[in-house]
């Protein structure tokens, strides 16, 4: 049984992971209208992963006998000033949940709830990978700098991202 301060902060994680979704979903729209598609791609398998990740949340706390709560959220960025803005907002975005799963996992320890801690752990070595992956796009859309054939390509590189439960 979980104490309720870790079922809270549980459930508040979970809720972030929804969160997450809805602000990469609101970035795939935004390139989108930009027609760029590939970039849209990216988001939006980056929206279907956090959605992963919170139902990896919500069935931990059903199967530690709690309830998973489902609240309201705020409402995400729907403009930016141009594609490096996206990633760097979503980097930005990403040490935000580093932050959170952090915080949560000191909860853990804390209560030495081995289990949750445990499952967190995955989390902590995604989060690496998270924020890896957006300082490298960053990187390299700061290298494009305003040549479009480049843009083109990375658009089209992106367009082929695909996500795979597990992976």
């Amino acid at each position: 049984m979980l104490s309720q301060k870790l079922t809270d902060a549980l459930n508040e994680q979970m809720n972030y992971e929804f969160y997450s979704a809805h602000v990469y979903l609101a970035t795939a729209a935004y390139c989108s209208a930009e027609s760029l598609d590939g970039f849209a791609n990216f988001f939006l398998v980056q929206a279907e992963e956090e959605r992963f990740h919170a139902m990896k949340f919500y069935d931990f706390i059903n199967d530690m006998g709690e309830r998973a709560v489902i609240k309201g959220m705020p409402e995400p960025s729907n403009t930016f000033s141009g594609i490096q803005q996206t990633f760097e907002d979503s980097l930005h975005h990403e040490k935000e949940v580093t932050k959170r799963i952090y915080q949560l996992a000191d909860i853990a320890l804390d209560e030495r709830e081995h289990a949750t801690m445990t499952f967190l752990n995955w989390f902590i070595d995604e989060q690496v990978e998270e924020e890896a992956s957006f300082d490298t796009l960053i990187q390299r859309v700061k290298r494009m700098e305003s040549d479009s054939h480049a843009l083109e390509m990375l658009d089209r590189e992106l367009a082929g991202r695909s996500f795979k439960p597990g992976e």
